[in-house]
């Protein structure tokens, strides 16, 4: 369904470098407007304007401590936090509005949330919003079926020293995919970390390690090892536009869809 003028869009974590990134999208496009701007209750920012945050002019959205009304905002992008997932999700629903996640690190009670949301809400839940993160999905799984189980399969990311949970969402849903086109139950196969005399790498193992430092926005490299060979698929981003881009394309794509758990698979129609 295209709406009759622009999309309204509300922006939760709004003060944060997504937050501002995702603005700084909505401003560029004609056919976006930016109505509503949240923050969590502790935050020095509310009361600012969400577009003066993000480098630009003043846009008339004031950074708010509660998601907004419904009909104020017919899609919300939630770049906040994964303890508010439960409860933003739980509001989106109330108002009607079509809700797009890419907030990191959520936990069982929030993804339970937003599948209950999702009975009566389009709901885009995505660790990653990246179209260069979703095709990098598919094909790490293609190459692990074609590959077969003689190959190793590792999973390595980095990410600035800011970055709070670990591994990245993207790291896990890597190895995910992994786990599913090859038979195997990640909650068993993971290998989160390797220290002292941990014995022979099983041959169902499925390693998944983590680096920080510096200003690193994203990167993840998935290693299939054989025996005299080895191939690595890497996706590194240099701008948190790429996944600010991506969140507001699944926006687009979420309002006016049928209730339903989405990810950005769905919105490239990879699925």
């Amino acid at each position: 369904m295209t709406p009759a003028g622009p999309l309204t869009i509300a922006v939760l974590g709004a003060a944060g470098r997504m937050g501002g990134a995702i603005i700084r999208v909505i401003a560029g496009a004609s056919d976006l407007r930016l109505t509503a701007a949240v923050e969590h209750a502790a935050s020095p920012k509310l009361g600012s304007d969400a577009g003066a945050l993000a480098g630009l002019s003043p846009v008339g959205a004031a950074i708010a401590a509660e998601p907004p009304a419904a009909g104020v905002a017919s899609a919300w992008i939630d770049f906040s936090s994964p303890a508010a997932t439960a409860a933003t999700a739980a509001a989106a629903a109330k108002a009607k509005a079509a809700l797009v996640v890419g907030t990191t690190g959520v936990g069982e009670s929030g993804k339970q949330a937003l599948a209950e949301a999702a009975r009566t809400i389009p709901v885009v839940f995505a660790p990653n919003t990246s179209v260069g993160v979703t095709v990098l999905l598919r094909l790490v799984a293609e190459a692990a079926r074609l590959l077969g189980p003689s190959f190793d399969l590792e999973v390595v990311e980095t990410h600035h020293r800011m970055k709070r949970d670990a591994p990245s969402g993207t790291a896990l849903r890597l190895a995910e995919a992994l786990a599913e086109a090859t038979g195997r139950n990640l909650a068993e196969d993971a290998r989160y970390a390797r220290q002292g005399d941990v014995g022979p790498r099983t041959a169902s193992e499925i390693g998944i390690q983590t680096l920080r430092g510096g200003d690193v926005v994203g990167d993840h490299t998935v290693f299939f090892l054989g025996q005299g060979e080895r191939i690595e698929i890497t996706h590194r981003a240099s701008s948190r536009d790429t996944f600010a881009h991506g969140a507001v394309r699944a926006a687009r794509w979420a309002h006016g869809r049928a209730p339903g758990l989405y990810d950005m698979r769905d919105v490239l129609g990879l699925r």
